[in-house]
C-alpha cells in the first residue's frame, strides 16, 4: 500500500529532493550571475553559456558509467562523495578572473563532479523503494530542481548585491551543499543498502545483491517504447533549459526589473513545485501517456504567451506560472515513464543512457540560445522553438503503448521485509 511505503521510507525521498536541488542550482544561477560576469570581463551571453555545454559533454559521456556505479553499489554511496566534490566546484567558480579557458575549466569540473549527484542517483533509490507511490515519490524528489527555480534567483541577487560574484559562488555552494550532505548521510537508504543490513544483520552468508524486476540493457536498447520516452524529452529539455537559463535576461529584456525578474522566477519555481506534486499524484493513477502528452503541450502554451504581440505584464505572469507548473515535469515524467516500462533492475543504468542524450540536448540549448540573441538582438526565436517543439513532444507521448504487465506483478516484491530497514525508517 502506498501508506506502508511513505511510512517506511520518506526519509528516502527528503534526502533525494534536497540533494537533486542543491544539483540543479547552477540553473537558475547562471542567468543571475551573467550581468556581473559579462560586466567584470565583456564576456558575451554565448561565452557565458557555453560552459554549460561543456558541463553537458560530460554529462553525455558520464552518465550511463555512473549508473552502472549506482546498479552496482546503490545510490548512498554514490551521492555523498558527490556532495561533496560539487560543492568544491561551485565554489570553484568565484575564483574566475577573465580567462575563458579556466572558465570552460571550471565548468569541466562541475560537470565531472555533479555526475554523482544527477537526477538518476536520486530517482534510482526513490524508484527502488516505491511502487505503488512512485510516481508522487519521484515528483517529490525531483521537485527539488523546483526548490532551487524558487529559492536560488533571489537568494543568489541577494548575494551578489551584498557580497559580490565571488563570494557569492562560495555562499550559494556552503549552504546548500551542507544541507543535502547532511541529510544523505542520514536518511539516504535505497533498496540495495537496505538488503545489505538485513543480510548483515541476519547471516554472513547470505548474499547481499538483490534481485529487481526489469529489462536488461541490451533489451532496453530495443525496445520503442523507451526510444520514444527519450526522443520526446530531449526535444522539449533542449529548448525549456536553453530557456532558463536565459529565463531572467529575457524577462529583463521585456522590460521587468532585476529584482522584479527575480521574483518572478520564484514564482515560476513555485509552479514547477505544484506541477510535479500534482503530476506525480495523476501518474499513480492515470497512464503517463495522457498527463505528459498534455503536459508538455501546456509548456508550448505557456511559451506562446512570452511572444510579441501577446506579452504584457499581466501575460507574462500567466506564462510564468503556466509554463513553469508544466516545465517542471520533464525529467519526473521521463523518470516515472522509464521505470515502468523498464522496471528498476538497471533502472540507473537505462536512464543514464537517455541522461547522456538530454544532457547533450540541455548543453546545446543554452548555448544556441546564446548565439540566437548575439546574433539578432532578440530571443524571438528561441521563444517560437519553445512553442513548437514541445507540442511535438507532447503528441509523441500520445503514442506510447500499455505498460509492460511485469511492471505490476514483479515490482510489488521490492518492498524490504519488516525489520530489514535501517534504524531511521
Amino acid at each position: 500500500m502506498p501508506r506502508d511505503e511513505w511510512r517506511r521510507h520518506w526519509p528516502v525521498v527528503l534526502a533525494a529532493a534536497l540533494g537533486f536541488a542543491f544539483m540543479s542550482i547552477m540553473t537558475p544561477a547562471t542567468g543571475i550571475f551573467m550581468a556581473p560576469l559579462g560586466q567584470a570581463f565583456n564576456w558575451s551571453r554565448t561565452e557565458l553559456s557555453a560552459g554549460i555545454t561543456v558541463a553537458a559533454l560530460i554529462a553525455m559521456i558520464g552518465s550511463p558509467f555512473v549508473g552502472m556505479l549506482i546498479d552496482r553499489f546503490g545510490s548512498r554511496r554514490v551521492a555523498i562523495p558527490g556532495i561533496v566534490l560539487t560543492m568544491a566546484a561551485v565554489a570553484g567558480f568565484g575564483t574566475a578572473n577573465g580567462s575563458f579557458t579556466l572558465w570552460l575549466l571550471l565548468w569541466g569540473a562541475w560537470g565531472i563532479f555533479s555526475l554523482f549527484i544527477q537526477s538518476n542517483v536520486w530517482s534510482a533509490a526513490v524508484a527502488s523503494v516505491f511502487s505503488r507511490g512512485r510516481g508522487l515519490a519521484l515528483g517529490i524528489t525531483l521537485a527539488g530542481t523546483a526548490v532551487a527555480q524558487v529559492l536560488v534567483p533571489p537568494m543568489a541577487n541577494w548575494l551578489i548585491a551584498q557580497f559580490g560574484w565571488r563570494l557569492a559562488f562560495v555562499y550559494l555552494s556552503l549552504g546548500w551543499g551542507l544541507v543535502a550532505l547532511i541529510a544523505s548521510i542520514f536518511f539516504l537508504f535505497d533498496a540495495r543498502d537496505i538488503h545489505r543490513v538485513g543480510a548483515a544483520q541476519l547471516s554472513r552468508t547470505r548474499d547481499a545483491s538483490i534481485d529487481l524486476p526489469g529489462l536488461s540493457v541490451q533489451q532496453a536498447w530495443r525496445d520503442p517504447q523507451l526510444w520514444k520516452i527519450a526522443i520526446s524529452t530531449v526535444l522539449v529539455l533542449m529548448v525549456t533549459v536553453a530557456i532558463s537559463v536565459h529565463q531572467f535576461p529575457i524577462l529583463v529584456e521585456a522590460g521587468l526589473s532585476r529584482d522584479n525578474a527575480a521574483w518572478l522566477l520564484s514564482l515560476f519555481g513555485i509552479a514547477a513545485v505544484v506541477g510535479k506534486l500534482v503530476t506525480g499524484w495523476l501518474v499513480d493513477r492515470s497512464h503517463g501517456r495522457w498527463v505528459g502528452g498534455v503536459t508538455f503541450i501546456l509548456v508550448g502554451i505557456g511559451y506562446l504567451f512570452l511572444l510579441e504581440p501577446f506579452r504584457s505584464p499581466g501575460v507574462i505572469l500567466v506564462a510564468m506560472i503556466v509554463s513553469g507548473y508544466a516545465g517542471g515535469t520533464k525529467m519526473q515524467l521521463c523518470g516515472y515513464l522509464t521505470a515502468r516500462y523498464a522496471g528498476i533492475r538497471n533502472f540507473a543504468a537505462i536512464f543514464g543512457a537517455m541522461t547522456s542524450a538530454i544532457a547533450l540536448a540541455s548543453g546545446i540549448g543554452p548555448l544556441l540560445a546564446g548565439m540566437i540573441h548575439d546574433y539578432t538582438g532578440s530571443y524571438y526565436g528561441l521563444l517560437l522553438a519553445g512553442v513548437v517543439l514541445p507540442i511535438v513532444s507532447g503528441l509523441l507521448l500520445f503514442t506510447l503503448g500499455d505498460y509492460p504487465a511485469w511492471t505490476e506483478e514483479q515490482s510489488e516484491g521490492i518492498a524490504p521485509e519488516a525489520g530489514l530497514e535501517p534504524a531511521h525508517s
